[in-house]
């Protein structure tokens, strides 16, 4: 596969990743109405990883996916089961423009996080930025105000916790493993370690959800191919902010599938998490500093 880079492609890439994660994500708050948390998140698992492995095969070969340091791929498993399984809990109640306003907090918990993880050096600058942002995330939940501060808008922040820890992982196992192996292997123990947890819930598929289960596993997996390529074609620092975009699909969904739009508290909390997100990755730039890829999503 041709590697050069290639930001108008890059960008192109991203954007439909993006387009496609947030149409995963309106599949699964569709299927919370109607199945246990655990089990939605073994579905958004298993659906997507017929789709990439046929990818897989067909473009690195079987011999990609042998996987070189086990426990990190156990961990970001893990990971990935408690920040699918928070996020579709709080699907259940909150619009999916809210949840991602508040999940926008990842970049900067990435950020916070890299310090005693990973070692690396935040200055003052973007410690203000990561304060910033987290304000971003109060405006949203609104403590004190009528008690609206939610056990969802909390599961996202976990989630979105969860997201932070696994990109850590995903630093880690770049220098050993392939993007193959992390994708096949994060898909494949989520499903199983959320498939068993799920059994004493479990309830039968219905025939009617088939097209939809499908759909969310092609559209995960055409998202994960998306965002790979787009990594491999322009650098981290200049379309990772391309995920903000995500914002806008959903709150097309949220008006298409629910007659939901945000209110003008999420406007603005948004808006102080996005910029302070852009700083961030401003300063990744200019210290030409690469954010961890973010090969996991919700």
């Amino acid at each position: 596969m041709n590697t050069q880079r290639s930001p108008s492609r890059a960008v192109a890439w991203m954007l439909m990743a993006v387009a496609c994660f947030s149409l995963m994500d309106a599949g699964m708050k569709q299927l919370a109405s109607s199945y246990p948390t655990l089990q939605v998140t073994f579905l958004r698992g298993a659906a997507s990883l017929p789709f990439v492995l046929v990818w897989v095969l067909a473009t690195a070969g079987p011999r990609s996916l042998v996987p070189k340091r086990w426990v990190l791929h156990l961990l970001r498993g893990v990971l990935g089961m408690a920040m699918i399984g928070c996020f579709v809990f709080a699907l259940r109640s909150l619009p999916l423009s809210t949840a991602y306003t508040i999940y926008f907090v990842a970049p900067l918990l990435i950020a916070a996080l890299s310090v005693p993880l990973l070692g690396e050096k935040v200055g003052p600058r973007r410690w203000i930025a990561i304060g910033i942002g987290l304000v971003g995330v109060l405006v949203v939940l609104r403590p004190g105000v009528g008690g609206f501060i939610s056990l969802p808008g909390l599961m996202v922040l976990l989630a979105a916790t969860a997201y932070a820890l696994a990109a850590i992982t995903v630093s880690m196992l770049t220098r050993t493993d392939t993007p193959q192996s992390m994708v096949v292997w994060f898909l494949v123990i989520m499903a199983v370690g959320a498939g068993l947890l799920a059994i004493p819930d479990w309830r039968p598929l219905q025939m009617g959800h088939a097209a939809l289960i499908a759909g969310m596993g092609l559209a995960g997996a055409g998202g994960q191919v998306a965002l790979t390529r787009a990594f491999q074609l322009g650098e981290a620092s200049m379309i990772a902010p391309l995920e903000y975009t995500g914002l806008v699909w959903v709150i097309g969904w949220d008006l298409l599938f629910w007659g939901a739009l945000p209110d003008s508290v999420t406007w603005l909390g948004a808006a102080i998490i996005v910029a302070s997100g852009l700083y961030l990755l401003h300063r990744e730039r200019v210290r030409q500093v690469q954010p961890p890829r973010p090969l996991d999503h919700p």
